[in-house]
């Protein structure tokens, strides 16, 4: 019975669009420098970078190699919209953090059909998936699923306090 009970759990995340295998980089692990593809590259057409109904031209300016030569912290969500409705809720979300805190901290999306060798190099299986980077490309937070506006904002106002302070 028990065991039943754990292969649904299983299924009923991986239907969520979360995947409960936490392979992921870790926590205080240097993320890996890499180009990806920014909106230029694909000469502004927003459906050669995302499966986003509804796009912020600010998530994709910059390749992760490129926003982690700038010394800024970086908001790094991984989720593919085109089959995940978690993942739409979580861009929605994510979209209002950036303008929040647009001039201090790099906020990038990355598509699984058009970036898959990020979700290959911060060995991201399922998403959503968050990560907060700081200046130095350390990893400083990480999570699976869907994030409240409430607990990104919490996370990135401590990183830049932090920062901050020295």
């Amino acid at each position: 019975m028990l065991k039943h009970f754990m292969l649904a759990a299983l299924f009923v995340g991986l239907l969520a669009g979360c995947e409960m295998d936490d392979s992921t980089l870790k926590v205080g692990m240097k993320a890996p420098s890499l180009r990806t593809k920014t909106l230029a590259d694909v000469g502004g057409d927003f459906s050669r970078i995302t499966t986003y109904r509804y796009p912020d031209a600010r998530m994709y300016q910059m390749s992760l190699d490129d926003a982690m030569k700038t010394g800024k912290p970086i908001v790094l969500e991984f989720a593919t919209p085109g089959h995940c409705t978690v993942c739409d809720k979580q861009l929605q979300m994510l979209k209002a953090v950036l303008d929040k805190y647009q001039d201090e901290v790099l906020f990038l999306h990355m598509d699984q059909y058009q970036n898959p060798e990020a979700f290959k190099a911060f060995i991201v299986i399922g998403d959503p998936w968050t990560f907060v980077l700081d200046g130095q490309q350390t990893v400083r937070f990480k999570r699976p699923g869907r994030m409240l506006y409430s607990e990104l904002d919490a996370v990135v106002s401590s990183l830049l306090a932090e920062s901050k302070a020295g």
